[in-house]
């Protein structure tokens, strides 16, 4: 393959394509606006999924790696009451699939699969333009600029990639979720800990709820969801922690003091973190030279699809480009028309799981759904 990959944002799909390619010879350039692989946290844990997640690492030969990152016991699942009580409560005995490993160690790990320089870090996009003939211009920040001809945006929710190709925008869903971490709770947070378990809790209502996963050791990693409007949280100032926690619990009070305490008795600071969606039939025309993957395409409701869709397009992107190395278009086209109905398959999935999670059945719907599924041979 002659023509020159350009891929801008250095997250799992940008990653898992940069290998895939590399496997099969194929050299490219990732462009990361963090300034190196440590600049930020890269959030919590995620089950790799048997049909996505796990495909894409088979494609990129990095299972064996993989499977040294997971954390056993993790896909324990245990659901609560507001009170309390403990209304769902699973073991992970090794028959689920969908193994849990934290994301910042995944993509530590594609990151230690590429040749040194395939990143380059601290390049944030400042514009793209459309040159012609398939070859696109990228201008970055500090005036840099670089021509390609092939060009892939897994620059995520806001990416910079997307204009070339469609107008669409993610707009807010309605909900936010602030996020906190304990840390060592076991011994200094016990009874939130023991609330928590070994891997997932839930304790969900209509229109709120709380999500936390045991991470490494005694690290728990909470998340208090809320259906607000956005000036609603605008209204709080982030800034001032301790008020911003006493007003996040606010919106709690009554429920079980082991599960408040997520909140009121973080490690961290409150990260506000507002839900975006594009539209779940978002696609465009082909155009010369240029395509997204991962959220850059098809940013959806939370349904633990997210990083594995991105990686699986990743995958898909990457062997597509293989096996037609001297027909760019050909690989995308044929790319791009099963992504988009998978990804809109995945959204609508999405707002299933959004209305079981939130919506008036709660929490009530998600046991049923649990509870279905291991009644299933």
């Amino acid at each position: 393959m002659t023509t020159d990959v350009t891929i801008i944002g250095a997250g799992l799909g940008g990653l898992t394509l940069a290998r895939v390619l590399h496997l099969h010879g194929i050299p490219a350039t990732v462009y990361e606006a963090e300034i190196s692989p440590t600049a930020r946290a890269q959030g919590g844990m995620l089950d790799i999924h048997e049909d996505s997640g796990q495909p894409a690492l088979r494609a990129a030969g990095l299972m064996n790696e993989f499977r040294s990152l997971i954390l056993e016991g993790r896909q324990a699942i245990r659901v609560l009451d507001l009170d309390g009580t403990v209304l769902f409560d699973h073991a992970d005995d090794g028959t689920r699939g969908n193994p849990e490993v934290l994301r910042g160690e995944l993509r530590q790990m594609l990151l230690d699969s590429l040749p040194a320089g395939t990143v380059r870090w601290g390049h944030k996009v400042s514009g793209t333009r459309v040159l012609g003939a398939g070859r696109h211009e990228v201008t970055f920040a500090d005036g840099i600029t670089v021509t390609t001809g092939l060009l892939v945006g897994a620059d995520g929710a806001w990416s910079r990639v997307r204009p070339l190709l469609s107008s669409a925008a993610p707009e807010y869903i309605g909900m936010s979720f602030v996020e906190t971490y304990l840390f060592d709770a076991d011994t200094r947070h016990p009874a939130s800990a023991k609330a928590v378990g070994s891997g997932s809790l839930f304790a969900l209502a209509p229109g709120r709820g709380f999500l936390a996963h045991r991470e490494r050791a005694g690290t728990l990693h909470a998340c208090m969801m809320l259906a607000r409007p956005r000036d609603w949280f605008a209204d709080i100032d982030f800034t001032d922690s301790a008020a911003a926690t006493v007003r996040i619990a606010q919106e709690f009070n009554g429920w079980a003091p082991e599960l408040t305490a997520l909140i009121a008795d973080g490690d961290t600071a409150p990260v506000l973190r507002p839900l975006h969606a594009l539209p779940i039939e978002h696609r465009w025309e082909r155009r010369p030279g240029v395509t997204l993957l991962g959220d850059a395409a098809h940013l959806s409701l939370p349904n633990g699809e997210g990083a594995n869709l991105a990686m699986y397009d990743g995958a898909e992107l990457g062997k597509a480009l293989a096996a037609h190395p001297e027909d760019v278009e050909a690989a995308l086209t044929e790319y791009e028309q099963a992504m988009f109905p998978r990804s809109a398959a995945a959204a609508t999935e999405g707002i299933q799981v959004h209305e079981m999670f939130y919506g008036a059945g709660a929490p009530h719907s998600l046991i049923n759904m649990l509870t279905g599924h291991e009644q299933t041979p």
